[in-house]
This record gives C-alpha cells, sequence and structure tokens, in this order.
C-alpha cells in the first residue's frame, strides 16, 4: 500500500491548492468529483428563478459534491446532492418526456437532509426552496436555453434544421439529448459576490462535515494502521472525466433481477478466500478520497497520457520534479528564458550548461531527503486499473539518474530543422525509430514502461531495442530523409549509453582504431565525396554509399569494394580538388590495427553508426539557432561537403 500512503501524503502537503483555479484538474476537497456541466441556473435567496445559460464546453468542468456511490455510478439511480442531470433535480422531468427512470425524490431526500444538517448554508436553503416547486424544466423552456416541440410539448431529441442550431444541441456530446443536460448553481445574494456553488469553500467543507457523519463501517486502515472509517468504494476518473477504471475495487455478480449483489457478502471475485471486501483490504474513507484526487491532479499536471496508459513522476512535497519521459531539450526549454534571447545555438555545451543548471535547481528545491515517486498506471479493462511500474527515490538519487540518462545517452538529434540539438531522446521517439512511425500504440506503450527502468534506475537499455533502431538507422530507402537523420541519432545515443564504459565522444575521434568505427568513417568519407561530385554537375539522386549503406552494415569489406570501384568516375570529375579527401580515406585505411581486420566481412555493430555520423559532422559541422536550425542544400538536406 505504499502507493496510495505516498499519495495520501502528497494530498496533505498540498491542501492549499485544493480548487485551485489556474490548475486544469484541479485538488479536489474529500466527498467530492468533477463533472462536465452544460446548464447555469441563477436563482435568487427566496428560491426564485432568475435565469440560465448554456456553459460553454472551455469552463464546464465543475467541482461537484459526491457521495461514495455517485461518484463511482455508471449506471443505477445514485444521485448527487447538489448539482445533476435534469433525470435527478428536475420534478418536471416526466412532463416533458423524459424516458429514463425518474430520480428526483432520491435526490430531493438527500438535499433536503444535507440542508437540515447546516440550515445556516443559505445557498443550500435557495436550492432546496427552488428545487421543491418542480419546475427547472419549464423554466429552461422559457428562458430559450431547452427546446420543445410545439406540438407534443415534449424535449426535442434533436433539432430539425442543420442551420440555426441552439446552443444547447452544440454542448450535448454523441446522442445525448436535452434531458441528459447536467445542471449547476448560482445563487444571487446583494452584497455578496460568491454566487457560484461549485467554487464556494464552504459548501465544500459543510458537505464534507455532513456526509463524515454519517453512519459508516469501522475497521482497520491498512494505510495509516489505525481504526477509522472504511470506504465501500473507491473512486475512479482517475486519468480523465470519462474514465470508469479503478484502482482499488471488489467486483460482485449481477442477480437476477439484473443488480449488483452489494450485501450479501458472496459476489465477490475472491470468493473462497474471504468473506468480505474488507478482510482483502481495507482503506479509510478519507485517505482513499484524498489519494484518488491527489492522483488525478498529479496526473493532469506533471504526467504523461497516452491512449490507455500513464506516466507521473512526482516529489511528495509537492515541489515539481523532472519529467522522466522528456527530451533533453524540452527538459532544458523549459527553465530557460529562450523567448528573450534573440539567437540560441543548442551546442552540447549550451545543452550541457543549461542541464547543470536545471538539476541544480531541483536539488535546491527537493533537497536530498525528499521522496520522489514514478508510476505508470494502465487500464487492464474498462473497469480495473493497475499499476505497471512504480519505484520511490530519494530526491538526490532521481536526479542523479536523470542527470546520468540525458548525459550518458548525449548525441545530436534531428527531430526537425526546428529541433537539432545534443541531448537525449525520449522514449516515445524511442519507440517510433525502433517499431517505424505507424507502430501500435499498445506496442509504443509497452516499450515505454521498458524504457522507464534504464532512467529511473540505471538499468541497462534492452539490447533488442537498440538493435532495431541501428537496423533502422542502416536503411535509408523507403524513408523520408527527417525520419532516417532522427533514427540516426537516436541509434547513435542508445548505443553510446549501452555501451558507456567505452567513453565514447561526440566528436570525432581520431585515434579509434576499431575496425567498426573506421569503416563507418570511410562510409562518411566517400558519401561527402560522391556528393560533392553531383553537386559539382548539379545532380540530385542518392549516392552509392546512401543507397548501399544496409549492405554496407552486413558485408563491410565486400561493399566497400563496390563503392570504391563506382567512387573512380566522381574523383576522376573533380580532378585535383579531391586530393585533399582522397587522403583522409587513404588515412583511415591505414588505421585498421592489424590489417586484416580491414578484411573481414562480418557484420557491423553499432560503433560504424558512431564513426559515420562523427565523420560527417566533422567535415561540415551544422550550424544551429532559432531562425534557421540548419545549413541546408537545396534538396533540403543537412550539407556535408567537406571541400
Amino acid at each position: 500500500m505504499s502507493w496510495i500512503e505516498k499519495l495520501y501524503q502528497t494530498y496533505e502537503n498540498n491542501i492549499a491548492a485544493i480548487g485551485d483555479p489556474k490548475d486544469a484538474v484541479p485538488l479536489l476537497p474529500i466527498c467530492h468529483t468533477t463533472q462536465n456541466a452544460h446548464v447555469t441556473i441563477t436563482i435568487d435567496t427566496s428560491g426564485n428563478f432568475l435565469g440560465a445559460s448554456v456553459v460553454q464546453k472551455a469552463e464546464a468542468r465543475t467541482i461537484i459534491p459526491a457521495t461514495e456511490k455517485s461518484a463511482g455510478r455508471t449506471r443505477g439511480t445514485t444521485p448527487h446532492p447538489l448539482c445533476d442531470k435534469l433525470q435527478y433535480v428536475a420534478g418536471d422531468y416526466e412532463s416533458f418526456g423524459g424516458e429514463k427512470e425518474a430520480c428526483f425524490e432520491k435526490y430531493y431526500e438527500l438535499l433536503n437532509k444535507w440542508f437540515e444538517s447546516d440550515s445556516k448554508q443559505w445557498k443550500l436553503k435557495a436550492i432546496t426552496a427552488y428545487v421543491a416547486k418542480k419546475m427547472i424544466i419549464a423554466d429552461l423552456v422559457k428562458a430559450a436555453v431547452l427546446h420543445v416541440d410545439k406540438e407534443t410539448s415534449k424535449l426535442l431529441a434533436e433539432w430539425p434544421e442543420t442551420r440555426d442550431k441552439p446552443e444547447i444541441f452544440n454542448q450535448l456530446a454523441g446522442e445525448s439529448w436535452q434531458a441528459d443536460a447536467f445542471v449547476r448553481w448560482r445563487v444571487e445574494r446583494p452584497g455578496h459576490p460568491q454566487s457560484d456553488v461549485w467554487s464556494d469553500r464552504s459548501l465544500w467543507k459543510s458537505w464534507e462535515l455532513y456526509y463524515c457523519s454519517l453512519e459508516s463501517r469501522k475497521g482497520m486502515c491498512y494505510v495509516t494502521g489505525i481504526k477509522t472509517d472504511l470506504a465501500t468504494q473507491h473512486p475512479s476518473k482517475i486519468r480523465n472525466d470519462g474514465d470508469k477504471a479503478k484502482l482499488i475495487s471488489s467486483g460482485k455478480t449481477a442477480g437476477k433481477d439484473g443488480k449488483d449483489k452489494v450485501d450479501d457478502g458472496c459476489g465477490f471475485t475472491f470468493l473462497g478466500r474471504f468473506t468480505t471486501a474488507d478482510e482483502a483490504c481495507g482503506v479509510g474513507f478519507k485517505v482513499t478520497q484524498e489519494a484518488h484526487s491527489a492522483l488525478r491532479w498529479l496526473i493532469a499536471r506533471q504526467g504523461k497520457r497516452g491512449i490507455e496508459r500513464s506516466f507521473v513522476a512526482w516529489a511528495v512535497t509537492g515541489v515539481k520534479v523532472p519529467d522522466p519521459l522528456a527530451d533533453t531539450l524540452s527538459l532544458v526549454l523549459g527553465t530557460a528564458e529562450e523567448s528573450e534571447q534573440e539567437e540560441i545555438v543548442y551546442t552540447a555545451e549550451h545543452i550541457g550548461n543549461q542541464l547543470a543548471k536545471l538539476i541544480a535547481g531541483y536539488s535546491a528545491r527537493l533537497g536530498n531527503t525528499s521522496n520522489v515517486v514514478v508510476m505508470a498506471l494502465d487500464a487492464a479493462t474498462p473497469g480495473r486499473m493497475s499499476i505497471n511500474y512504480y519505484r520511490e527515490l530519494t530526491g538526490s538519487e532521481f536526479l542523479k539518474r536523470i542527470e546520468s540518462w540525458h548525459t550518458g545517452c548525449s548525441w545530436q538529434q534531428y527531430f526537425g530543422k526546428d529541433r537539432i540539438f545534443y541531448g537525449a531522446p525520449a522514449p516515445r521517439d524511442i519507440a517510433e525509430v525502433a517499431y517505424g512511425r505507424r507502430v501500435d500504440e499498445k506496442l509504443k506503450k509497452a516499450t515505454i514502461t521498458r524504457l522507464l527502468p534504464c532512467i529511473v534506475d540505471a538499468a541497462p537499455i534492452p539490447r533488442d531495442l537498440v538493435e532495431s533502431c541501428i537496423r533502422r538507422a542502416s536503411s535509408r530507402n523507403g524513408i523520408e530523409y527527417w525520419e532516417w537523420e532522427k533514427a540516426l541519432g537516436i541509434a547513435c545515443a542508445l548505443y553510446r549509453k549501452l555501451n558507456e564504459k567505452e567513453g565514447f565522444s561526440m566528436a570525432l575521434d581520431e585515434d579509434r582504431n576499431t575496425r567498426d568505427y573506421l569503416y563507418g568513417r570511410l562510409l562518411a568519407l566517400s558519401e561527402n565525396l560522391e556528393r560533392w561530385a553531383l553537386k559539382e554537375a548539379s545532380e540530385r539522386r542518392p549516392t552509392n554509399a546512401e543507397r548501399m549503406m544496409q549492405r554496407f552494415a552486413e558485408h563491410p569489406y565486400s561493399t566497400w569494394r563496390t563503392i570504391e570501384l563506382a567512387l573512380v568516375p566522381y574523383k576522376n570529375r573533380l580532378g585535383g580538388k579531391a586530393n585533399k579527401m582522397l587522403a583522409l580515406i587513404d588515412g583511415v585505411h591505414c588505421k585498421f590495427d592489424p590489417p586484416e581486420e580491414f578484411l573481414r566481412d562480418d557484420k557491423l555493430s553499432g560503433e560504424f553508426l558512431l564513426g559515420y555520423h562523427c565523420q560527417r559532422a566533422a567535415l561540415k559541422p551544422p550550424v544551429v539557432n532559432v531562425s534557421n536550425n540548419a545549413t541546408t542544400d537545396p534538396d533540403g538536406k543537412i550539407e556535408d561537403s567537406g571541400h
């Protein structure tokens, strides 16, 4: 239960952030949830209707009081106590053609009991008085917020014309009709600026005190270790407002009437091991409310969300931490005042200095002993969620691992003309290079989860991922130039990280005499020579080195012979201008030690890509800045000419 304890502590450490309007997904008060509202009804303190309006989608997220059952409802007739759909709050729902089961009596009973427990709440008094009139839909029709059929006086299921469609039909999604509109309240009082009930902190506290005072189950909370009120159900909506998957649940079977068996104790999926859900796990009501609210807040605030899987890293104190799934440029630009600079050169030195400042800043805010948690969540089924990855680290250890990843896996990355930098790629980009841009989303998220331990636990990078990226970078045929450049940078970064003990430099190492490195240099030199000759003749086509790169990686010696023979006409075309380049090629030839290494025709390792990339960069380093991130030739390619 360590994860829920850390989330509970996070909530307690960030109480001041509850309901902060700056947060897209707020940290919720206890016993509250969020819903997207469609209609705002305004009344006075006497419960008289003043007006209504359709809520714009950007302002639809609304904090509402909820019970355990209503917060997790997917079906049934359990009402929210204050704001809800017309099916619950409108006493005239059936009169206007409501087809679902009318739940007004349950809603009104719950609202009235709450008001009786705290009669000083004037907003509750006004809403209770207005709801009792059973005129909500009638008033909304008069206000032209809802619309009825003139013949039947029933709410329209859809607008008959495509033009001039009323706003309510645009706000309701899918096949929902007007009676499915969710209502929230505004109570106006002269001299009182706080009319919105969804941001009234006194109402939040009033509902919390009332609901927690109701009869509940007592038991041992496995998180805090004390006897307290236990939760009967646990919150959903963890990753988004429509998310029904839960981290903690006790599955129940359906009875003959189609309803869940809740109280008979014989429908649990762990039947045969326990007789009640509490014997498997007891979690305090307050603990689970706060922990799940904190998790929802953290995922929206600093997490990564895919189709089903979510990743989040946070400090228990609430201090923001570096995103372990970001590439180096994204990590660094979040701290630098880049917009105020006229020109930025994303060199290795610049990025390295910015990364050092970033880590130092986080270290000062976090301290050495603050707990940092990294978690990955996934939904196994629409109703069940699992924790696929979980780690707890001290702040200093976490920052050390982040820094180690971004320095050890650093290489020149090409993600387009406006994103050329020295640093580590993001796991998402690694997955796309390893398996292609159109990689299945499930495979992509599984790959990201495999890479998390490499970043957070300093585990070795899976060799199969490295080899897959090397194969992609070795094959230039059939993919766009920018995509191949991206694959090349990522393959070099991963190979360098996997072989960290070798101490590979990002600059050309002329003293390195290994066979694979030297063969990579030869490929770059031959490509450069042919590209130069083609440019002199105003020809635009791939060079032999580019076309034969994959074959070269498999059989370097025999392929080199083919490439070298094909260079003869280009040497003749350039004449004496090619002497310097030919001298470089001869110099690399002479570095094979022993010379028999050159004659071997077995497959090259990823080291040849390092030699190839470094030699290209040494021939003509690219100029990178904000306005023009690369020196390009007419084809839009980075120009490597060494002449």
